[in-house]
Parts: structure tokens; sequence; C-alpha cells
């Protein structure tokens, strides 16, 4: 009887990906209740569109520069490991073996059969180590490029997603209908890029979707009824 060969579909989040998602929420979040907060304050959308910018452009900065660093941290904390490895591999191959041992014993190996494994496996170094690397630390070789490529795509999304509740603010000059404006298409926004998110995350994109909406709307409310408050 013939059977449908089964096929898996499986969403790994790539880097760049998870760098979207970072820059994009913060960036239409952040502006949003900063936008929110000074129309209960002022009486000018050019302040807000000014303060906004202002706030775009150090946001993403500051944004990027964070994921260059991260990436950046994560690059030398595998140099530096691999460094490790490679001299412990030298200087003290029994109980690197013994590690070995341990590794494929945990995914259910035999005692004989991973011993074999990992002897087979010290023939050569550079599998051996990074082995290692992968099953006993869980780290991956890191892109060369990363550093530059996290920076720029949370910078790029940050300043994307900023300009959304931005926007009304340009086209609609009466305070109250370009706040009105910017409430609507912000948290439009937010639940669609919420429902993107977790269509191919959580598999549950309505729940993220409104979950994202209903955070960015407390943030700007929040920041509303404080600059109200104040002045």
């Amino acid at each position: 009887m013939p059977q449908t060969p089964h096929i898996e579909k499986h969403f790994t989040a790539s880097a760049r990906v998870r760098d979207i998602v970072i820059g994009m929420s913060d960036g239409l979040t952040v502006p949003f209740a900063l936008a929110a907060g000074l129309s209960g304050a002022v009486d000018s959308t050019r302040v807000v569109i000014t303060a906004g910018l202002a706030e775009i452009a150090a946001g993403s900065i500051a944004m990027g520069l964070g994921g260059y660093l991260a990436a950046r941290t994560d690059a030398e904390h595998y140099a530096s490991e691999l460094a490790r490895e490679n001299r412990e591999t030298v200087e003290m191959p029994a109980e690197e073996t013994k590690e070995v041992v341990e590794v494929f014993e945990e995914y259910g190996l035999p005692h004989k059969n991973a011993v074999e494994a990992a002897h087979a496996l010290r023939e050569d170094p550079k599998r051996w180590v990074d082995f290692m690397m992968r099953f006993e630390l869980g780290l991956e070789k890191p892109d060369p490029m990363r550093a530059r490529s996290s920076a720029l795509t949370i910078a790029l999304s940050y300043v994307a997603g900023g300009l959304v509740p931005l926007s009304p603010y340009f086209v609609l000059h009466p305070m109250r209908a370009a706040l009105v404006g910017s409430i609507v298409l912000t948290l439009l926004a937010l639940f669609v890029f919420g429902y993107v998110k977790g269509h191919y995350t959580v598999r549950k994109p309505l729940r993220s979707a409104w979950q994202t909406a209903v955070v960015g709307g407390i943030a700007a409310a929040a920041a509303f009824a404080i600059a109200k408050l104040i002045g």
C-alpha cells in the first residue's frame, strides 16, 4: 500500500530574522510611546516629529551597537573556547576522550560503542575539537560578518518601525488627528507584525498579534497619561 512521504516542516529562525524582530519590535513601540507622550504635553506636530526623529536616530544607533557588541562577544567567546579545547586535546587527551564517551552515552550509545566511536574521532583532531565545541559546549562557529550584519539589520529595522508611528504627524497637522492616526496605524502595524512573528515562531499568530498590540498600546497610553499629568 503506497504511503504518503513524511515531510517535516520546521522553521529555524535565522540570526537575521531574530535581528529584524528585535529592531522592529522596539522601533514600533518606543517612538510610538514617545509620540503619544509628547502629544499629551505639547500642541505642535513639529515638536513631535523633531523629537521622534531624534529618538529614532539615537535608538537605532544604540540598538545597532548593542547587536554589534553582542555578536562580537559571541565570536570572542567561541574563539576562547576553541583555543582551550585545542589545547586540552593535546595536553590531556585521555580526559577529553572520556568526555566524548560521556556525550555519546548521553545519546543512548552503549559504553563499548561509545568508546570505539570516541577513539575513532580522535584520529581527526579537527573534527574531534569541532565535536566537543558542538556537543559538549553547545557552540556553533559564528559567521565572521555577523557583528556588522547584526548591527545594520537591527538599526534599519528600528528605523523602519519607528517611522510608522511618526508618519501621521507629517501629514495630519491638528495634534488630535495626528495622534489618532498614529494610534490606529501603529496598533495595526503591531498587530500585523505580531501575527507574522507568531506564525513563524510559536505557531499561534492571533495570540502573538494581540499581545504585541496590547503591549505597544499600554506603553503609549502610559506615556500619554504621564505627560498629561505633568503638563
